[in-house]
């Protein structure tokens, strides 16, 4: 049970009403009380507590306070003996539930096996999914004792079937490849089957080359990943082999088959369930990776072809800067000859200007203009030039690995022309023949159709191969981003109808009661037009007495907003962290991790990837703190090693490949985060919130990676790391990202997804985390977008029809368009479609929305969610140019995400904060370590500012502004070091 409560969430669950009382009847104080609690508690959890300490004390008090009785007479109630096992019976009667019988519970094990796994099979999840089960068939549920063993059951029964099942639909051809892949080369064709211990060096192993990362966008790299894609589709694994299996599920296997030493997996050889076992890890292993693969393949492939755009615009550019700085006197020239047109409009070209700047000079410019010819045709032909004698040997791997796919009929002749680029590459003739007809129009830019045209040895005007091959690659590259152009066995660049629900026509109601929207689209338009047409009204209404907010004239309408005006400083806030510093005086980073584990037990997220554990609970706790403080700070496991805790760098090494996953590490976060929710006092902190506010920050990396990118503003490459932060510093969520991704995407993947028991209801951004189409999404998934413009003078509203201009006088200068709601309602359900898979996660956010961005404007859904981001944004604008507690609501949320930004380089102070790793997963895990270790300080902070103003003397002395400013995210009394000795007495062992 929650252990955080509110009053008026107790009152509204814990009242007894005069059928209840009536039914309690009389009894002496402690049974009376057991008795109410025990119907109270199970008419929220819908069974009873398994100890006094599930039923928080305040709720015991109120109980108590409505019977009469004192609180404390629970401390006699017999739990587990015959009385309490009478009231149990009672109350279930009354509910209408009944026992678990072993007929129940075996049929729960068949339910999680048929029904739930593998598209569920995380134990805490499925747990819950049980409770609520059991809940609808009314029985009470067993013991978590026996829920968790009955949980243990089911999935090992399930994978045993799936082992076997996989086993079986795998060739002999195929399970000799998935093999090889764990032996080392040179014994490849001699002794397979030949069972051996020794480890031979790794880099002999082809299942590590699989292993290996994509590495930065060059040729080289886009020929190793091809040939890793290569090896993997030559194992020839069916098709379908894991056609109804989530990815999830498979990943799993994956990372177990990934840090599974080599001996360990030959040694599954012994038994013939060992054998299924160790060749459906393997197969999920390539499976998985292929698809990987071939995101990693497509990346290369795009963002090779805009690092050439780049590369050459910027050698244009510098020419051009180059030219003119060389004709020093160009724009003299221009100047004169100008004037003397103007002076002499009749005048004859050879008696007027050649005199001013001479004949052969003119020439020299002509040929000259000639030579460079115009900006992009310039650029599009050094590009030409660097595909034709670097580039182009890449499009023959591409082409051999990867199939493109289209659901778009516009869309087809680009697949055609893939197809003749293909069939040619081989020719030797650099044209076309003159019968091949090549697809054009919705291939080529109409801009670049007549530059793809040479004339050839004979005069004849005809296409040349390679800037048609160019032209082609620079269309596809744009359709691949916004998914109309589609690879198979992908993952990000997948079929887009696999992103959502399949079974939405099936589940469409309880797809729309989840979301809570009504299923008739006019009902959805019609509340939402009048909310509009409510919000632009009163916005009218209160601009002349709104002294804040002017609509002036210029640039064609421009919103002035009086910036906010300073808040009065915290007084006291100096002094009471100044007391937290001299009572807690320099503690130890290391100490705060651990104490938050001893607290809160997040240490128990981590299981070992592989499934067998052989270290104690205490040791491997020991090594686990260790391990995620020399990740989180970016110290490395090499200078933890050296403390004087006994253990090795071998060993912290062995504990980060075998225990430490992203999925663990997010785990903890949201224990922590859990446990910071259920310490906080409201007197000294306030009620939960319900916002959050995200913004991204960079950190430098090292750049040979897809993920690490040049950014100009920090004039540095690096990745960045999207935050999503809540009131007083609790970080629920946090992501990697790079710094070309979407912001939107990443907003909504953090609200979606934070798996923390706050509930978030509205977010605040800065103006990149916002677009049209990000107030569209987050209106259907039930939360507000509520972002800090930055342009907010150039900012619109939009009518709710054509003929209500004049309805609205004083907004009349930033009105602009009435929003089509026709188009919303026709495509409400795909809509709502798109915003289940969000919700579901049945694909990354990312990828979701890359269908809908402006280079795909004219896919219908793209324009209906335009046509409803603009009515949302609409309403938000009015709202907020209204009232300035939202605007300041949003500034102090903002600067809450700035205040979390700031400790981060004191938590992640290693190596000058850069992420020193090009393994793109261990830079997550990198950070997803600095997010713990800043939560564990928040947590720990928590406790200490509580601690201190638990005395009268400290608590009456905060003034309002105390109040408001308090944050638990703070670190003068904190050394994150270590420590230093230093023993005179001791000397180097050196000659003298």
């Amino acid at each position: 049970m929650n252990q955080d409560w509110n009053t008026d969430e107790i009152i509204d669950h814990f009242t007894l009403l005069p059928s209840e009382l009536e039914f309690l009847g009389k009894n002496i104080p402690h049974n009376h009380l057991g008795k109410a609690l025990l119907l109270k508690f199970f008419q929220h959890e819908y069974r009873f507590p398994e100890s006094m300490s599930e039923i928080p004390l305040d709720i015991i008090e109120y109980v108590a306070q409505q019977l009469d009785v004192s609180p404390k007479a629970i401390a006699q109630y017999d739990w587990g003996g015959t009385r309490m096992r009478e009231h149990r019976v009672k109350i279930r009667q009354l509910m209408g539930f009944k026992s678990a019988t072993i007929t129940d519970q075996d049929d729960l094990r068949t339910w999680l096996m048929t029904e739930v796994l593998p598209h569920e099979y995380r134990p805490l999840h499925l747990e819950q999914l049980i409770y609520q089960r059991l809940r609808r068939l009314h029985i009470e549920p067993p013991t978590r004792k026996q829920i968790s063993r009955l949980i243990t059951s089911a999935i090992a029964r399930f994978e045993n079937e799936f082992f076997t099942t996989t086993n079986g639909r795998l060739s002999s051809p195929t399970r000799m490849k998935l093999r090889q892949l764990i032996y080392p080369v040179t014994e490849i064709n001699e002794k397979v089957d030949q069972e051996e211990d020794e480890e031979v060096s790794p880099l002999n192993y082809p299942i590590h080359e699989l292993k290996a990362g994509a590495g930065a966008p060059t040729v080289n790299n886009i020929k190793k990943v091809a040939a890793r894609l290569k090896r993997l589709q030559e194992i020839n694994l069916p098709p379908d082999l894991f056609a109804d299996i989530p990815l999830p599920f498979l990943q799993q296997y994956k990372r177990q088959a990934a840090v599974e030493s080599i001996s360990h997996l030959r040694r599954r050889n012994k038994t013939e369930r060992q054998r299924a076992q160790l060749y459906t890890m393997l197969a999920a292993f390539c499976w998985v990776r292929q698809r990987e693969i071939t995101d990693y393949l497509v990346d290369l492939f795009i963002r090779t072809l805009n690092n050439i755009r780049l590369r050459a615009k910027s050698r244009v550019e510098k020419q051009l800067v180059a030219d003119y700085i060389k004709v020093g006197g160009k724009q003299q020239i221009f100047f004169r000859l100008i004037q003397a047109m103007w002076n002499h409009p009749t005048g004859v070209i050879e008696d007027v200007l050649y005199p001013i700047v001479g004949k052969d000079r003119l020439e020299a410019l002509v040929e000259e203009a000639k030579h460079q010819g115009p900006y992009r045709q310039s650029v599009q032909t050094h590009i030409s030039g660097s595909y034709t004698h670097h580039y182009r040997q890449m499009l023959p791997l591409l082409l051999e690995v990867l199939s493109f796919h289209s659901n778009n009929e516009q869309y087809k002749p680009l697949i055609e022309a893939m197809e003749i680029v293909a069939a040619y590459l081989t020719e030797k003739d650099a044209y076309y023949p003159e019968d091949q007809k090549v697809p054009m129009d919705d291939v080529i830019q109409k801009q670049r159709q007549s530059w793809i045209y040479q004339n050839d040895s004979k005069g004849q005007r005809r296409i040349r191969r390679v800037r048609y091959e160019l032209c082609v690659l620079q269309s596809l590259r744009e359709k691949l981003r916004c998914k109309e152009i589609w690879v198979g066995q992908a993952n990000r660049y997948r079929n887009p109808d696999e992103d959502v629900p399949a079974d939405f026509s099936d589940k469409r109601d309880e797809y729309y009661d989840a979301l809570n929207l009504p299923q008739k689209g006019t009902e959805f338009v019609k509340t939402l037009k009048q909310l509009l047409t409510d919000s632009l009204q009163s916005l009218n209404d209160s601009l002349p007495t709104n002294p804040a907010v002017e609509i002036l004239a210029k640039s064609g309408g421009w919103i002035k907003v009086t910036p906010l005006t300073k808040q009065k400083e915290p007084t006291n806030l100096r002094y009471l962290k100044n007391q937290i510093k001299q009572q807690w005086w320099m503690t130890s980073l290391l100490d705060i991790i651990k104490e938050s584990d001893f607290r809160v037990g997040f240490t128990n997220s981590f299981q070992s990837l592989t499934g067998q554990q052989r270290l104690s609970q205490d040791e491997l706790q020991k090594r686990l703190l260790l391990c995620l403080f020399g990740l989180g700070t970016n110290t490395g496991l090499t200078s933890v090693s050296m403390g004087d805790h006994g253990i090795s760098y071998d060993n912290l090494k062995y504990i980060r490949r075998r225990f430490i996953s992203k999925d663990a590490i997010r785990h903890a976060i949201s224990q922590v985060v859990n446990a910071t929710l259920d310490i906080k006092q409201a007197n000294i902190w306030g009620e939960n919130t319900t916002w959050c506010a995200s913004d991204s920050k960079q950190f430098g990396s090292w750049n040979q990676n897809l993920r690490a990118q040049w950014h100009k503003r920090y004039r540095q490459a690096g990745v960045m790391v999207y935050w999503h932060v809540a009131k007083q510093s609790l970080c629920i969520y946090s992501q990697l990202k790079a710094p070309s991704s979407s912001e939107v995407a990443s907003m909504i993947e953090g609200v979606m997804r934070h798996c923390t028991a706050m509930q978030v209801d509205r977010n605040y951004v800065d103006t990149h985390g916002q677009s049209e189409v990000a107030f569209a999404f987050c209106h259907l998934l039930g939360f507000q977008l509520m972002p800090r413009f930055k342009n907010l003078h150039e900012q619109k509203l939009c009518l709710p029809d054509k003929d209500m201009a004049n309805n609205y006088p004083n907004l009349h200068l930033i009105l602009q368009g009435a929003i089509d709601w026709d188009l919303i309602l026709k495509q409400y359900d795909e809509m709502v479609k798109y915003a289940t898979a969000l919700r579901l996660g049945t694909a990354e956010a990312e990828a979701i929305l890359k269908r809908f961005t402006k280079s795909n404007q004219q896919h219908p859904t793209y324009k209906a969610l335009s046509e409803l981001g603009r009515a949302i944004k609409t309403i938000f604008l009015c709202n907020d140019l209204m009232r300035e507690e939202v605007r300041r609501e949003i500034q102090e949320g903002l600067n809450v995400v700035e205040n979390w930004n700031g400790a981060n380089d004191f938590i992640y102070y290693g190596q000058q904060g850069e992420v020193t790793t090009n393994d793109v997963d261990a830079q997550e895990i990198a950070i997803l370590s600095m997010h713990l270790l800043q939560s564990c300080l928040v947590y720990v902070n928590t406790l200490m500012v509580q601690e201190v103003l638990a005395e009268p003397k400290w608590y009456n002395r905060m003034t309002k502004e105390d109040w408001r400013g308090l944050t638990p995210l703070f670190y003068l009394h904190i050394n994150p070091y270590g420590r230093f000795d230093l023993d005179m007495n001791s000397r180097l062992p050196l000659a003298a």
